[in-house]
């Protein structure tokens, strides 16, 4: 039993994400809300995306730790970039990160007007499925 993340024929073909995943029956799915660039308190680590996109990807994977999963656990991220933060700096920071091994998660991302938390300039979600031994 594994996950299939699959790139099909006609579709552009990315290092980066994988198009399609397909997870078998049984395996326990999990759902991680948006993340911000932010310490345990609640205050914005810094105005620089990449330390901010850095500290995100860490607070989820301190949220799929809390729920028996890690980074290369995730299907799915969700990124949220402010329109006004540099996109290349974002996505350097934490491309190492989204990637687990074998075949890319699916990511969707898309640049937003503001978020929720002032001062964010970046928020991830992610989908994680973990298979059953």
């Amino acid at each position: 039993m594994e996950i299939t993340r699959l790139q099909p024929a006609g579709l552009v073909s990315s290092p980066a994400f994988s198009h399609v995943a397909v997870v078998p029956a049984g395996a326990t799915t999990i759902y991680v809300g948006g993340q911000n660039g932010v310490d345990a308190t609640g205050a914005v680590v810094s105005d620089d995306v990449a330390e901010q996109s850095v500290r995100a990807i860490e607070n989820a994977s301190t949220a799929l730790e809390a729920a028996g999963a890690t980074l290369a656990d995730v299907v799915q991220w969700t990124v949220l970039i402010a329109e006004d933060a540099d996109l290349r700096a974002a996505y350097g920071a934490i491309a190492p990160r989204l990637a687990g091994p074998g075949a890319p998660p699916l990511v969707s991302a898309a640049r937003v007007a503001g978020l929720g938390v002032p001062g964010a300039l970046i928020e991830v979600s992610a989908v994680a499925a973990v298979l059953r031994d």
